[in-house]
């Protein structure tokens, strides 16, 4: 059967040491092999399979530090014990610094091989200690490696999603804006166009996103900016006379909440438009946000119209105002309505953390 020991490289001339080294590491375990030169010792390492290997400072042909050069610049190079008769340290400092794993003085007594296995096995548990840690590393580093790579094909695939849903729902406006043609009610007309403007709403969301470096966050007023100048086009009609302007800071929202901002600044958007002018005419509509804290965002509609009803609150009935109050719940918004002297003023203060179910009321 093979010895199935670990194998000792004690690299030394003094064949008075090799022997005590050889009858008390060979007690501890170890098999102990020998060479007295640095090239004998050399040749023997090239053969591979040693543990640790314990070198001397003075030999024959090479100095110690000469073979240790030598050792330490080979591929999975075993852990060296230096030895050494310097007890000034001098030369024990030169080994450490030339990539000794530790050194021992040298003396002919029995405490030497007792000093000498003590830091061979120290290196050994050090070395195996550092395998593990540089095992482990490697596989965190895989492990992240992998994790951005996944993330990245993640952020990918829901770019290519978001283009997807965002040219479907080009396709259903289109639809809708080719009914808004064909039908000769204007109050049919006018609920596409309110259908077509909620459509739109969600769908500048998507297409926002699949053209965003960042799919987690939409900056609130280059959204409405795009997301209102669509519903001037689409569903308010004649251009020329709509005064429509969006201002604020450069808060950003989820995009999980921005569809539903969105949708009711639109349909508060399109009151302002139906019901703050007389027929036939149009004025201003001005659109703000602004961060009140780091935790709420607060949405303004303001007209120069006619302002409110008598009793000072803003119409409860219809469509519009429905889809104002489902989407203000969604979102856990408080939403009230202001008289501007002239004019109306709708205000929106919404969490910019996601409401509870329970506080969401849906």
């Amino acid at each position: 059967m093979a010895d199935q020991r670990p194998r000792l490289l004690y690299i030394d001339d003094d064949e008075v040491l090799q022997h005590l080294v050889r009858r008390s590491l060979d007690r501890s375990g170890f098999k102990v092999e020998t060479a007295k030169d640095g090239a004998g010792g050399l040749a023997r390492l090239a053969e591979g399979g040693f543990c640790a290997v314990a070198l001397d400072h003075h030999l024959p042909d090479l100095t110690g530090l000469q073979v240790l050069k030598r050792i330490v610049a080979l591929e999975n190079a075993p852990p060296v014990v230096y030895v050494t008769a310097d007890s000034a340290g001098q030369v024990a400092v030169a080994a450490l610094k030339a990539g000794a794993a530790d050194y021992v003085i040298k003396q002919a007594d029995a405490e030497f091989p007792t000093l000498l296995r003590a830091a061979i096995a120290a290196a050994i548990e050090a070395r195996r200690l550092q395998a593990e840690r540089d095992r482990a590393q490697a596989e965190l580093r895989a492990s992240r490696d992998s994790f951005a790579k996944l993330a990245e094909e993640r952020e990918v695939l829901i770019r290519e999603i978001n283009h997807r849903v965002a040219n479907n729902l080009q396709l259903v406006s289109a639809f809708l804006r080719i009914q808004a043609n064909t039908v000769a009610s204007q109050e049919t007309k006018d609920a596409l166009a309110g259908a077509l403007a909620r459509v739109e709403a969600i769908g500048h969301v998507h297409r926002q996103l699949y053209m965003s470096h960042d799919v987690r966050q939409v900056e609130v007023v280059g959204y409405l900016s795009h997301l209102l100048g669509e519903l001037e086009r689409v569903a308010i009609g004649d251009e020329e006379a709509v005064n429509l302007s969006v201002a604020g800071d450069d808060s950003a929202i989820s995009t999980e909440r921005a569809i539903a901002i969105g949708i009711l600044v639109t349909e508060l958007v399109i009151n302002a438009f139906k019901h703050a002018y007389p027929a036939g005419q149009r004025g201003p509509v001005q659109v703000t946000s602004a961060s009140l804290a780091p935790d709420t965002l607060r949405l303004t509609v303001e007209d120069r119209g006619r302002g409110l009803p008598p009793n000072g609150t803003a119409p409860s009935r219809g469509l519009g105002q429905g889809i104002v109050q489902m989407m203000a719940a969604k979102l856990g918004a408080r939403l009230r309505s202001e008289d501007a002297q002239p004019g109306a003023r709708f205000v929106i203060e919404v969490p910019l953390a996601e409401p509870s179910t329970a506080s969401a009321g849906v």
